[in-house]
């Protein structure tokens, strides 16, 4: 491992019990005759060592031991073997509201979070402003953290531990959570940490981001290190993967189920997730939100409204029918579509409210079918389709009711006569001129 790492995991690994009833772990406790518990080993000979300064992202589907690592980190587990050392102040967000009183206020869960990572009464009364104009909470920073959003928990926790001077800063999926805009600035921050020297270890479904914003990744699966280094060539590892588990998972289950789904027509049984009975169904979708509302359907029709099944023609015009289940009554709602390709590189995303219609205010209980018709001016390739509604809160941000992260995929097929992403309707046009003859 390098000599300069701050972060150095050898031979790590981490085992959990789990008992069938509470009973035997007690039991467990006073005889060592029997074994009442199943091993589950999170984390299996993990060697890793990240330098100082350096961004790393860490990808993997949901189980495969991400967090583990993270916690084993930041000290809040320690491992069953190996050794997990760190050189600096750490700082991290390992989970939404985690080390925030609901009954403080924001600006005291500041004061709070500041002191215990060891900070002077005079060093946090320094940062209180910029912690504070990081946020952009404005007044709800002296209202109890149990009224905020989602949303506004970030803010909080991420103007806080950017502003604790950390040598080492761990965020396990945070930036999900929050309107892009803030999430932007967020990079841009940790832009500038890492440029200052700051380790910085992060988890994220965003592939794009561990792209544009990584030093390094390291792809992980049952709870091993898969590949680590360049973080395109390891994110396209990691999405090829994808591709494998998902062709393989349940797939005579997954047809039987669907056939007494109509192809044509959006399920809006909100007890079904008809999603996943698709046929461009992606297995290894994220999803998250509030539950305020869920994306219980979708369908891709051709222009003739007709199902899209397979591949489909460069230009040609489909439609993402979605039907939007509401558990509870909303306001200020935008509806919205990304299109990505398989590295994770948005090509394409609009909403509703960029395209200036009005979704109203569903009520509870109320299913609404969303259509989005757009012309598919792509390259040739594979491409992931992400949809999502959020709700606006006050004018301040847009709280997510539930989105779905690359939700389905197509295959765009073209001629092969360009290269990139956008398609683009092109020619060349040659002339030759004769050359001038000599008197």
């Amino acid at each position: 491992m390098s000599s300069d790492a701050v972060v150095r995991l050898a031979g790590v690994s981490k085992c959990y019990r789990t008992f069938r009833k509470p009973l035997h772990r007690l039991v467990q406790l006073f005889s060592s005759r029997r074994r009442l518990y199943e091993e589950f080993w999170a984390l299996r000979d993990v060697d890793l060592a990240v330098v100082r300064g350096e961004t790393l992202g860490i990808v993997g589907q949901n189980g495969s031991g991400k967090s583990t690592l993270l916690q084993l980190v930041v000290g809040t587990l320690s491992p069953t073997s190996g050794t997990v050392n760190c050189d600096g102040r750490i700082s991290a967000i390992l989970e939404l509201g985690a080390g925030f009183n609901p009954e403080f206020t924001g600006i005291e869960n500041a004061r709070l979070n500041a002191a215990i990572v060891g900070m002077s009464h005079e060093e946090i009364d320094e940062r209180m402003p910029a912690i504070l104009a990081f946020s952009e909470l404005g007044e709800f920073i002296d209202k109890p953290v149990k009224t905020y959003s989602s949303g506004m928990y970030i803010r909080l926790a991420f103007s806080v531990i950017i502003n604790m001077d950390p040598d080492i800063l761990v965020i396990d999926e945070a930036l999900a959570v929050g309107d892009s805009r803030f999430q932007r600035k967020c990079f841009r921050k940790l832009d500038e940490l890492r440029n200052a020297g700051t380790t910085i270890l992060f988890v994220t479904h965003a592939t794009d981001a561990v792209i544009a914003h990584c030093d390094r990744a390291v792809f992980m699966r049952d709870g091993r290190v898969v590949t680590v280094g360049d973080p395109k060539e390891v994110v396209n590892n990691y999405l090829e993967s994808m591709f494998e588990s998902g062709a393989n998972i349940a797939g005579d289950q997954r047809a039987a189920a669907a056939d007494g789904l109509d192809d044509r027509r959006l399920s809006t049984d909100p007890s079904i997730d008809a999603c996943s009975l698709r046929p461009t169904y992606n297995d290894t979708e994220y999803e998250w939100g509030d539950g305020g509302a869920r994306i219980i359907d979708y369908l891709v029709l051709d222009d003739d409204g007709e199902p899209v099944r397979g591949p489909v023609a460069a230009g040609s015009r489909i439609a993402v029918r979605a039907a939007v289940h509401y558990r509870e009554a909303q306001s200020g709602v935008i509806y919205g579509l990304t299109i990505k390709t398989v590295d994770g590189t948005s090509v394409f995303g609009t909403n509703s409210d960029r395209l200036k219609v009005d979704a109203g205010a569903p009520a509870a209980g109320e299913t609404v079918i969303v259509t989005f018709s757009l012309a598919l001016h792509l390259i040739g390739s594979e491409y992931f389709f992400s949809l999502g509604v959020v709700a606006g809160r006050g004018g301040m941000e847009h709280e997510i009711l539930h989105r779905r992260y690359d939700l389905f995929r197509l295959k765009v097929q073209d001629d092969n006569s360009a290269f990139g992403y956008a398609a683009l309707p092109a020619r060349i046009e040659i002339q030759r001129q004769e050359s001038a003859q000599p008197c």
